[in-house]
């Protein structure tokens, strides 16, 4: 009977054995599975994140280049801001200069008024004056 018991003790551990083997052969499988499922719906993520990544370093590229652009352009607009104040001082002059020139004529015109009267109180003249207040001179 030692051999019957022995080989029944052998034929258990087969039976063990081999259900052990199953077990850790499924659960291989099943961690397998559950790898490759998170590993595709990682990959899912990460497409769309480098993707996203890759999109932020282009427009941040683009905007760098376009930032150059505005400074160039702002330097250009200040130049030219720079010219148009120089013709601004310039027609603020020439209006000055007109002022003064209207200023000197209507100095000019009070003192042609004061002679023309002084004359007409030496000739002893009596002239009307004209309703726009010009000069009586003929």
């Amino acid at each position: 009977m030692t051999s019957t018991s022995s080989s029944s003790t052998a034929a258990a551990a087969d039976i063990s054995n081999s259900s052990s083997n199953s077990n850790s052969r499924t659960q291989s499988e099943a961690r397998a599975a559950v790898f490759a499922s998170l590993q595709s719906a990682g990959s899912a993520y990460d497409t769309r994140f480098q993707q996203k990544a890759t999109d932020l370093h282009t427009n941040a590229l683009a905007i760098a280049a376009q930032e150059n652009e505005v400074k160039t352009h702002s330097a250009a607009l200040a130049k030219e801001s720079v010219k148009w104040e120089k013709e601004v001082e310039k027609a603020t002059k020439g209006l000055r200069e007109f002022g003064d020139v209207q200023n000197w004529a209507e100095v000019i015109e009070r003192e042609f008024l004061v002679l023309e009267e002084t004359l007409r109180l030496v000739e002893g003249e009596v002239v009307v004056e004209s309703a726009s207040g010009g000069s009586g001179w003929r």
